[in-house]
């Protein structure tokens, strides 16, 4: 098995200019076919809130959900880097309990923790957080816990907007953050961010120029109910997990399944 993956390898990567694959996973056999298939990066994301549990944003996803989806990609993951969202309201409010937060999730195996936005709030949370040896990996562009602000899924950083981003990306870079997810926002200026910053940029609908890709489990997989134009689909389980129910439904039905086969004398 290659080398365990660490916050220093992507550090070197981006210096090698090496690309970084990232991805989404919520449980042990995830996380285990992550890993066979040489994938850098796990993110537990609170996407686990609209993938897996049925909430329609990530804004409800609770600290105990993290952990108990954490636990068990833990538990599957070997050589990945394994980093575990904050869920809203777990950071940026009080820096006392963000540092506590952040600690559970290491003590239950992310090794490094993942947070939205570049308010000074937040950047006094990365800091706080870096200096008693909690990495911490930074959200910028479309982030999922500001839906609301947003008014919906839109492209960040058109405009004036965007030297604000490039200035955000350097306050948490600044501030000790070890990399960036730049999500949803102009190509051009997801170049000039990676030019500009000495950590990984990883970018998802941020074009083709950061250091690295993170993607959603269920979308490049085909399971997601919609599909967006930041990702692909390299299978379609959704309708082939679907064909393969109704098969077996109509086995049962019309007792072709189970055959001696599958009987014990």
């Amino acid at each position: 098995m290659p080398e365990k993956v660490t916050t220093r390898t992507l550090s070197q990567m981006k210096a090698q200019g090496q690309r970084i694959v990232a991805i989404t996973a919520y449980d042990a056999p995830s996380a285990r076919l992550a890993d066979e298939a040489g994938v850098d990066v796990v993110l537990v994301g609170d996407s686990v809130g609209n993938t897996m549990l049925g909430y329609e944003t990530t804004l409800p996803v609770s600290l105990e959900e993290i952990l108990h989806h954490l636990k068990a990609v833990r538990r599957g993951l070997k050589r990945a880097l394994l980093v575990a969202d904050m869920p809203f309201l777990t950071y940026g409010v009080d820096t006392a309990d963000a540092v506590y937060n952040a600690g559970r999730l290491m003590q239950a195996g992310a090794e490094a923790v993942k947070v939205e936005g570049a308010t000074e709030p937040i950047l006094e949370t990365i800091r706080a957080m870096v200096a008693i040896g909690i990495p911490v990996m930074a959200h910028l562009g479309l982030t999922p816990q500001s839906i609301h602000k947003f008014g919906g899924y839109r492209v960040q950083g058109r405009g004036a907007e965007g030297k604000r981003l490039l200035e955000a990306a350097r306050a948490v870079q600044e501030a000790g953050a070890f990399a960036v997810v730049l999500e949803v926002i102009p190509k051009t200026l997801a170049q000039r961010i990676t030019e500009s910053l000495t950590i990984p940029t990883i970018g998802i609908g941020a074009g083709p120029f950061c250091d690295g890709e993170i993607q959603v489990w269920h979308d490049i997989l085909g399971l997601s109910e919609h599909r967006f134009k930041h990702t692909r689909a390299y299978l379609n389980l959704r309708e082939q997990i679907r064909e393969a129910l109704q098969q077996y439904a109509n086995e049962v039905r019309e007792r072709l399944f189970p055959t001696e086969e599958q009987s014990f004398e």
